[in-house]
């Protein structure tokens, strides 16, 4: 695999095989990757919820629920910020919707001046091809007292697009065009079964990939 540089990023723009919506701007643009900026929707974990009979702890969080209604969702409008306090971890939205054509693969990366803040997004991870949607980014406020003073629109990770040696068709995720609350589920209902039993054996066995 390659990277494709700015010329060659900015020709499938132009083409309509890569899209970012709303349109990138000359601040974004790097010499072979792309400056996405922070969006609007604020998750933060919650502790607790009100029931009939009071106020319950939430049950622990693991990778088969649904866990969308673990977290409180707040929508920033235009000139406000959010204070993201010293250890909370929440998870935000890029500005952005993305578009991915099936013969590129993309890598996110937080941008050096983003660590520097005392912020640590987890989020060296893989875009697939045929991806089309926002992304979603868990962030952490990596200080002992400093609070971090985040505002929509400012310039947080960044994307390196990377040509794939053969066409790929991938089947869409599950966060495939969907809301970032939305994309907060579980794993494949047949691997979680076999996890949660216990049964790693019969998941290898029982799923090669090489067959």
């Amino acid at each position: 695999m390659s990277v494709i540089t700015k010329r060659q990023i900015l020709e499938r723009i132009k083409k309509g095989e890569i899209s970012f919506e709303p349109p990138l701007d000359l601040f974004q643009l790097q010499d072979h990757a792309v400056d996405l900026r922070l969006g609007f929707t604020f998750m933060i974990p919650k502790r607790w919820k009100m029931t009939s009979k009071g106020r319950e702890s939430l049950d622990t969080v693991h990778f088969d629920k649904n866990n969308s209604g673990y977290f409180e969702i707040i929508e920033l409008e235009e000139g406000q910020f959010f204070d993201l306090l010293p250890n909370e971890h929440i998870i935000i939205s890029t500005l952005e919707s993305l578009k991915v054509p099936n013969d590129l693969m993309a890598v996110l990366y937080p941008r050096s001046s983003t660590n520097r803040k005392g912020l640590s997004l987890d989020l060296t991870g893989i875009i697939d091809s045929g991806y089309e949607g926002q992304l979603t980014l868990p962030v952490k406020n990596s200080t002992q007292s400093q609070i971090i003073r985040l505002f929509p629109g400012e310039r947080l990770c960044q994307i390196v697009f990377e040509e794939l040696s053969e066409l790929v068709y991938a089947r869409k995720s599950k966060y495939h065009k969907k809301d970032i609350i939305e994309g907060i589920g579980r794993e494949k209902r047949k691997e979680a079964e076999l996890i949660l039993k216990g049964q790693i054996k019969r998941l290898k066995n029982g799923f090669p990939a090489v067959k």
